[in-house]
């Protein structure tokens, strides 16, 4: 099994989850975060100050999946989430070696 955590522009969440709602991924875990790549500062001006931006509003969403189920999941969120300018985000995929339904000790594949 795979997980796979995408960081994306805000904006885009809506569009992601309605594609992985179409292919039958029901199960994510989304988060509001801060962070830069390849942005650069911006500058702002707040109550007159010059104040400079480094940091810039993104979501993450982790998806853990089947490994057959991987490269079908990151092509969706790459066509999905892709704009062309810098900012789009970053996919990560980590091998997840257990997974466990708390609420009926099932393991492995059949807690997805």
């Amino acid at each position: 099994m795979k997980k796979i955590e995408a960081i994306i522009r805000p904006g885009k969440l809506e569009e992601l989850k309605a594609v992985l709602n179409q292919m039958e991924v029901r199960g994510m875990t989304v988060y509001k975060v801060m962070g830069r790549g390849l942005q650069k500062n911006v500058r702002q001006y707040y109550r007159g100050q010059e104040v400079s931006v480094d940091l810039f509003p993104k979501v993450k969403v982790e998806v853990i999946c089947r490994d057959h189920w991987q490269e079908r999941i990151v092509t969706a969120i790459m066509e999905t989430c892709r704009t062309g300018a810098i900012g789009d985000g970053k996919i990560f995929i980590y091998p997840v070696e257990e997974i466990i339904r708390i609420s009926s000790a099932e393991r492995g594949d059949a807690a997805l």
